[in-house]
């Protein structure tokens, strides 16, 4: 069963937990969960496709757990999402309904209402783990967003493995405050704590004092997140009671992951992953956490690096290669759109992320980052973005920074650094850069900003600069 601590008979056997989700200041047991999830099943009951304006409130919850008791996959929809992208997914989708509040800007789509304290204590067959859970639409770089066709049986194999990689179990109370229509926030933050039946506390916010102010054993975060608590050592020093501080969506900057295990005593989790294949790479519980790396293939997954001409790229810890992956939690295929599917996927059955890593001779693997965006080709040398902002990070007039190759007659791309901080001096950062990594490696040019341009999830959107 997807959500195993939802199961009817587990809690009129008396499991019922009365704070198993907490939403600001909404606590719903699981019975509350149960009882009003499957009243919602019933009016959806043989739906194609619902839409659901992916809020952080408790309404959104019970719509999504209501929806797969019914086997009607879900559409997350982002609560800021302008019309043209919410006429997009919901033609794409063919969502027939919005669950909940619609926004509006509707696309002229009905709505069912959600009623939180509805209660129907019905059983229906638990749908096969080959049905399709959620169609995530992705916020690609070119084109219109694509829907990613996720089973239940991916969504199962991938919790699994994370609860095994992180020792989580039902004593665990999870604390995030990240946004509900993606992988992070939703399926590992949501439908994580309810398969595994831990608590899950979700402060609305992800802001250093929400969770500074929420008692857990693992914490969620984006970057961003963890870079705004390691600035503040207060509530910081609240985490210390905290059994993992898990990053994810972005690189955890080495910085900021040495500031948090001074200030916490407890060295981040970092974890790789995408909408199409859950998370397949993550250092563990038990296991070295090394700044700039995130670990090794979770249960199940296997990882391989192909170069340009599809040759083997050795584990050195210092080639450079296309990241493919392959595991029981990988999706089903873009919705509608075959061709993006097969261009995906190699004739032998491997995901390809479109990400450039670097696997070492342990099997750590160091993510450089899109090989349209991170990997530069500049004077017939190989450059990951990473390597060089990890660098710039580490002077101290460097708050953030985004490295990028742009075109150039002479070097074919000369690495250009968009950099936030004070007091910047173009010539010693780069100096800096050169005297920690090869010359070839140094930006050609400094461009001080005042912020760089982020998603929701925190990921710098490097197509943006200018």
């Amino acid at each position: 069963m997807l959500l195993r601590s939802l199961n009817s008979y587990t809690v009129a056997r008396g499991d019922d937990i009365a704070d198993a989700v907490t939403i600001g200041d909404d606590v719903l047991s699981r019975s509350d969960i149960l009882g009003a999830a499957t009243s919602v099943a019933e009016r959806i009951m043989g739906a194609q496709r619902v839409a659901v304006l992916a809020r952080p409130t408790v309404s959104t919850v019970i719509a999504v757990i209501g929806a797969l008791i019914a086997g009607v996959p879900v559409v997350p929809v982002p609560p800021d999402s302008g019309p043209a992208e919410l006429d997009h997914i919901l033609a794409d989708s063919g969502a027939q309904a919005w669950l909940g509040v619609a926004p509006e800007h509707d696309g002229g789509v009905p709505s069912v209402p959600v009623r939180l304290h509805a209660r129907s204590w019905h059983s229906y067959a638990e749908p096969p783990v080959t049905a399709t859970a959620f169609v995530l639409y992705t916020s690609g770089t070119t084109g219109p967003p694509k829907g990613v066709l996720l089973s239940r049986g991916a969504i199962e194999n991938g919790l699994d493995a994370l609860a095994e990689a992180w020792a989580w179990t039902a004593n665990d109370v999870l604390v995030h405050g990240l946004p509900l229509y993606h992988v992070h926030g939703l399926i590992l933050g949501i439908l994580g704590p309810l398969r595994i039946g831990s608590r899950v506390i979700h402060t609305v916010k992800p802001t250093p004092e929400s969770y500074a102010a929420a008692p857990g054993t693992i914490y969620f975060g984006v970057p961003t997140v963890w870079s705004r608590i390691a600035d503040d050592p207060e509530a910081a020093g609240h985490l210390r009671g905290a059994r993992l501080l898990v990053s994810g969506s972005a690189a955890l900057p080495v910085p900021v992951f040495e500031k948090l295990t001074e200030l916490t005593g407890l060295a981040p989790i970092e974890r790789y992953g995408m909408s199409e294949t859950l998370i397949t790479i993550s250092t563990r519980a038990d296991g070295e956490r090394r700044p700039g790396w995130v670990g090794v293939p979770v249960r199940g997954v296997e990882t391989r690096l192909r170069d340009e001409a599809g040759n083997d790229v050795p584990h050195d810890g210092e080639s450079i290669g296309g990241l493919q992956v392959r595991g029981p939690m990988t999706f089903e295929g873009y919705l509608n759109n075959a061709d993006a599917t097969a261009k995906s996927t190699t004739q032998d059955g491997w995901f390809v992320t479109g990400d450039v890593a670097v696997i070492g001779p342990d099997g750590f693997h160091r993510i450089v980052g899109r090989e349209s965006t991170d990997l530069i080709k500049t004077g017939g040398f190989r450059v990951g973005a990473g390597e060089v902002e990890t660098a710039l990070l580490g002077h101290p007039s460097v708050r953030e920074v985004a490295v990028v190759g742009v075109p150039d007659p002479d070097l074919g791309q000369r690495i250009v650094a968009y950099v936030v901080g004070e007091d910047v001096i173009e010539k010693d950062l780069i100096d800096h850069v050169a005297s920690q990594l090869s010359v070839h490696k140094r930006p050609r040019e400094i461009k001080s900003v005042e912020s760089l341009p982020r998603n929701a999830m925190g990921k710098v959107q490097k197509s943006r600069l200018e």
